[in-house]
């Protein structure tokens, strides 16, 4: 059996650096957290591209809300999946869903082939499908590496039941790895229960801006915003999460 891996999801630079800082082998790049992740840019990849000693994978989303992608918003998608192919990423992070809630197997299959020799997960539109054993089969049908879920609930914790159930049922033929909430102290409870064949994590603190003037009057996002601190993965959380890993993999 493969040792379980650690994978960090970055929506920065610094997050980045974190991650390979922590020992984490994995990031998954992607910019808008707040709004689930979408797309980074050329610019946020090829910085990325450029931290040493860490695998990096690429979130294909090009909007926020909802997994039901048109034909326009399929074409941006493979020519990002261009683009990250161009600039040496490992892998991409797709998925695409019907309207009725089912694996959209065309969009997802071009995905999937401009991928070409590229790591493919499958993300969390998996939570979102309306029959998990079937989406399950199409995924692995579609020759994807890994999936990604949170076992359809909130959080990988909560979704620990469907989380044993979908990894019993891909019985090894497509890893699949708990994001969710996952924490230095939910991690070792996901292990324990055989849970999980990889953990993913965005391991955030908040950290205050460096600006020395503020005008707190303007908000550039929602009017609740802070907009003079920002999350950002911590090093230290990393280094707990992976040290847990590593227990793990030398007594299992």
């Amino acid at each position: 059996m493969k040792p379980i891996t650690l994978e960090i999801c970055a929506g920065d630079i610094d997050s980045v650096k974190a991650a390979a800082a922590g020992g984490a082998e994995r990031v998954e790049l992607c910019s808008a957290l707040g709004e689930g992740g979408v797309t980074p840019s050329p610019g946020f990849i090829s910085a990325a591209r450029n931290v040493h000693g860490i695998r990096l994978h690429v979130l294909i989303r090009p909007r926020g809300g909802d997994f039901i992608y048109t034909p326009e918003e399929v074409e941006c998608m493979c020519y990002d999946i261009a683009i990250c192919r161009r600039l040496g990423v490992d892998g991409v992070v797709v998925g695409a869903l019907t309207p009725e809630g089912n694996i959209d197997m065309e969009v997802c299959k071009r995905l999937v082939d401009e991928a070409g020799d590229m790591s493919v997960t499958f993300h969390r539109a998996f939570d979102m499908a309306k029959n998990p054993d079937e989406a399950l089969e199409n995924i692995i049908s579609l020759g994807c590496d890994r999936l990604l879920t949170s076992g359809m609930a909130s959080t990988a914790l909560e979704g620990i039941s469907t989380l044993l159930r979908v990894r019993d049922r891909a019985n090894d033929r497509i890893r699949v790895m708990a994001g969710a909430g996952v924490t230095p102290s939910t991690a070792p409870l996901i292990l324990q229960a055989g849970a999980a064949d990889d953990l993913h994590a965005s391991a955030r603190i908040r950290v205050a801006s460096s600006a020395r003037f503020c005008r707190e009057s303007v908000k550039m996002g929602t009017p609740d915003a802070d907009e003079f601190s920002r999350l950002t993965t911590s090093p230290s959380i990393v280094c707990d999460l992976k040290k847990i890993i590593t227990k793990y993999n030398t007594i299992s």
